[in-house]
């Protein structure tokens, strides 16, 4: 079975949208920005034949669009072009668009792509759940992704500002929970449901977040893995959009303001077998001696991984106290106040979330950093300790790093992710995370640096 889309499915898409004219062609880097082409509708049926070429470059930039030189994907291979086809179920219409146009979400095929390939998020996600399928387990998972509604126009004093509601006014109020404030950003969760039911996403529940102007969304869980971390991408996608189409801008970098809530993405992962059911299932809180195994490789690779899950200098100023966002390897039962949390519920429910990515994570080598120590943890039978009882943070002893240095360090001299990920992978992203260091501190200077951290 072919793992891109079939032609079939793209002339059975023009057949039933006669008006769709545009056709963006994205691909994820591995900073999770879309990048792409738009097409015309007379190039499509070409992709779905034989592919696009896209220069290697693609998916060895900074999160500010430049070459890294030493990613090996610029001058060594003279920018060679690289073959990419589409991902099936992605070909969808973009509601918000003015122009009528439809998205094709492409990933770098395994030889024809090549270079290129090596650093494709995607295909990196799809390396790790081959792995723990060819042992008999098949990761199930969701994304639960969170941001603030912000003004297009800044503050006075030139700061993001959240947008404003229906009956005019600002919100100034955290309201946590609170009913009101969704119905006044009705207009656009209306919408926002509307282009989720028409691109097949399955949002489910909103709910305001704990500042102003903060939403967040659950996509239902998926028994395939690389379709949750495929609807997480678009689904992101189409809320920037459809905030954009109503005068806002959907924000989800992870730490916007100094005094208000970070933003994460919450990953919820359990595994099945090959007849889909739950190994984590048992009428226990703490789940199986399997769930117990996942908890405590992830708890082992947390550190060597965490610069996949907080991939920004900004991502770090989530991480403080009493704020809902994790401090330290620790895990719990039913308890927001660690970074691995078993929520309560029936048997059959019984996962893990892990809380610990910002917003700002590429959804795909997040997920392939949790499923990579999950499979650790299988394999060497890791023990996580007890759960934490009670206040978490109170009880934190070796509390997560809050520099992006450290966390560059970590993942470079881990053998793990050299085992997990390989050479190739870590070479190119490792690069591209370094330039963006080095540019970071260029700008704001070691002083500063230290100045940035730690004001929140």
């Amino acid at each position: 079975m072919s793992i891109f889309a079939s032609l079939h499915e793209a002339q059975s898409f023009l057949e039933h949208n006669p008006d769709i004219e545009l056709f963006e062609l994205f691909i994820l880097d591995n900073n999770g920005v879309p990048r792409g082409k738009l097409l015309h509708r007379d190039e499509l049926l070409a992709v779905y034949a034989s592919g696009r070429p896209l220069p290697s470059t693609i998916l060895g930039l900074t999160i500010n669009g430049d070459d890294v030189e030493n990613s090996g994907l610029v001058w060594d291979v003279g920018d060679i072009d690289c073959r990419a086809y589409p991902i099936s179920g992605s070909l969808q219409r973009m509601p918000w668009r003015l122009i009528p146009t439809a998205a094709v979400q492409v990933s770098m095929h395994p030889r024809e792509g090549l270079p290129a390939t090596v650093a494709d998020p995607r295909q990196l996600l799809a390396k790790v759940v081959d792995a723990l399928k060819a042992d008999g387990y098949y990761p199930v998972m969701a994304a639960e992704l969170e941001f603030y509604l912000l003004d297009q126009t800044p503050d006075s004093h030139g700061r993001p500002q959240p947008a404003r509601d229906q009956d005019g006014g600002r919100p100034r109020a955290t309201q946590v929970y609170g009913l009101r404030e969704l119905e006044q950003i009705e207009p656009f969760l209306a919408d926002l449901y509307s282009a989720c039911k028409l691109q097949g996403i399955p949002a489910r529940t909103a709910i305001s977040e704990y500042a102003p102007g903060q939403v967040e969304i659950t996509l239902e869980h998926r028994a395939d893995a690389l379709q949750a971390m495929d609807e997480a991408v678009r689904y992101k996608r189409l809320v920037k959009g459809v905030a954009h189409k109503h005068g806002m801008t959907a924000c989800f970098m992870a730490k916007p303001f100094d005094d208000l809530a970070g933003t994460g993405l919450h990953m919820h992962v359990s595994l099945a077998d090959a007849d889909g059911h739950n190994l984590f299932a048992s009428d226990a809180a703490d789940g199986t001696p399997l769930l117990r195994h996942a908890v405590g490789g992830m708890l082992s690779t947390l550190l060597d991984a965490l610069l996949l899950f907080c991939p920004n200098a900004n991502s770090y100023r989530r991480f403080q106290a009493n704020s809902y966002a994790p401090l330290a390897a620790t895990w719990g039962v039913d308890n927001r106040t660690v970074s691995l949390r078993v929520p309560g519920g029936p048997a059959p429910s019984r996962h893990i979330e892990h809380r610990i990515c910002g917003a700002d994570a590429n959804p795909y080598l997040a997920a392939a950093a949790i499923l990579a120590g999950i499979h650790r943890g299988l394999r060497e039978q890791r023990d996580p300790g007890a759960p934490v009882q009670g206040n978490g943070y109170a009880q934190a002893k070796e509390l997560l790093p809050t520099d992006w240095l450290t966390t560059l360090r970590a993942l470079e001299g881990s053998q793990w992710a050299r085992e997990a990920f390989g050479e190739e992978f870590l070479g190119v992203y490792l690069a591209v995370k370094r330039a963006e260091y080095r540019q970071f501190m260029g700008e704001v200077g070691e002083q500063d640096w230290r100045w940035y951290l730690h004001q929140a």
